[in-house]
């Protein structure tokens, strides 16, 4: 198998007349209507910064031409990557999360730098950090989700989730929610507590446990903390995960399977080395090749993708997407056109030291 690209990549969101004009960890998901739905982490100044919210973006031709951005979470604090799950006959859920008011402070130190623009912009963030109250911040930190039972057009209330993950959930061939994501951290540190679970989304927007992926040690005893993962369930009934690794093991990715819904799962495997890409997207095209799309953020950096004729017991890996121009840049989330081909989202950069825009990517498996 291989992959032929349709084009070069090109941006669909972006703020190029603003100061908030960076975005960042997208997802793409084809609702009930037909209609494709784009979210992301808007509006922002920088990688991190309180400004963010999760936003969305629709198109009604096949990604041809996209709808302005317009925000579904928008809380005081730094709200970032967004997740989408299309569920059921009118369920749409959006997903995101944020971190405390003093680790965006210590994000952004109010030591003066050497960069004149980012002592200004430090005073800034933390201007605004100043208007954030107590109440404020306990009512809205956290991992959480909104609910619309009408295709998307408008959204309950923010839901508490004790797990998050750049992609949001996955729904089951019985219908149910399972959101596979990493335990959520106010200021984003692992702990020996950190760890993968996954739980499953009741109709009334509560939360169940349903089970937690075993941890992984290295040769010399070190754990492998594991965060942002992805999940999606086979026509066998499997479901796999892939799992962004950390700490000890920096930027790899590890494979799980659990074959009773979520509730065990079997000890995680390397399968992309430290270095060698994540976090990744999961989706199993109609052809029934599984695709695992990621960043990779060594020289030359870019968005790859892996390809599995057999469900993931082996895969061709580093099929390159597109290649950008810093390492900041990853997080691609793939739905299939109505013609068969791929569309990926992912965020980037058009130069070095510029703003990171929303891009797409479409493509076409070959040699089937």
């Amino acid at each position: 198998m291989n992959i032929q690209l349709c084009g070069d990549a090109r941006t669909i969101i972006h703020n190029p007349d603003s100061k908030h004009n960076y975005f960042g960890w997208p997802s793409i998901a084809r609702l009930q209507s037909g209609t494709l739905a784009a979210v992301c982490s808007g509006y922002r100044r920088g990688h991190i910064c309180p400004f963010g919210k999760a936003v969305m973006a629709l198109s009604f031709d096949e990604g041809e031409t996209w709808t302005g951005a317009w925000p579904v979470i928008d809380t005081p604090l730094d709200d970032r990557d967004a997740g989408i799950c299309v569920f059921g006959e009118n369920g749409v859920i959006v997903t995101s999360f944020n971190n405390s008011v003093q680790a965006q402070r210590n994000w952004n130190p109010l030591n003066d730098s050497p960069d004149a623009c980012h002592t200004v912009r430090n005073r800034w963030y933390h201007a605004y950090l100043d208007t954030v109250t107590k109440e404020e911040e306990a009512a809205y930190l956290g991992a959480g989700f909104r609910v619309s039972l009408n295709g998307g057009r408008t959204f309950g209330p923010i839901r508490r989730s004790p797990v998050t993950s750049p992609h949001g959930p996955a729904v089951l061939r019985d219908g149910t929610v399972l959101w596979v994501g990493r335990v959520f951290s106010d200021d984003d540190v692992f702990r020996e507590d950190s760890g993968v679970h996954a739980y499953e989304i009741m109709p009334d927007g509560t939360m169940k446990k349903r089970g937690e992926v075993p941890p992984v040690f290295t040769q010399d005893g070190q754990k492998v903390f594991f965060s942002e993962p992805h999940a999606v369930q086979l026509p066998d009934g499997r479901i796999l995960c892939h799992i962004r690794s950390e700490g000890t093991v920096e930027f790899g990715t590890y494979q799980t399977e659990s074959s009773d819904g979520g509730v065990t799962w079997s000890e995680p495997e390397m399968i992309l080395p430290e270095h060698g890409g994540a976090p990744c997207h999961l989706l199993l095209h109609s052809s029934g090749v599984l695709i695992s799309a990621y960043g990779y953020r060594e020289k030359p950096y870019g968005v790859r993708v892996m390809l599995s004729r057999d469900l993931g017991r082996t895969w061709q890996k580093d099929l390159v997407l597109f290649e950008g121009v810093s390492p900041d840049l990853g997080y691609p989330c793939t739905v299939e056109s109505t013609d068969g081909s791929l569309l990926t989202v992912f965020y980037a950069r058009d130069v070095e030291h510029g703003p990171d825009v929303i891009k797409q990517i479409r493509w076409n498996i070959t040699g089937i």
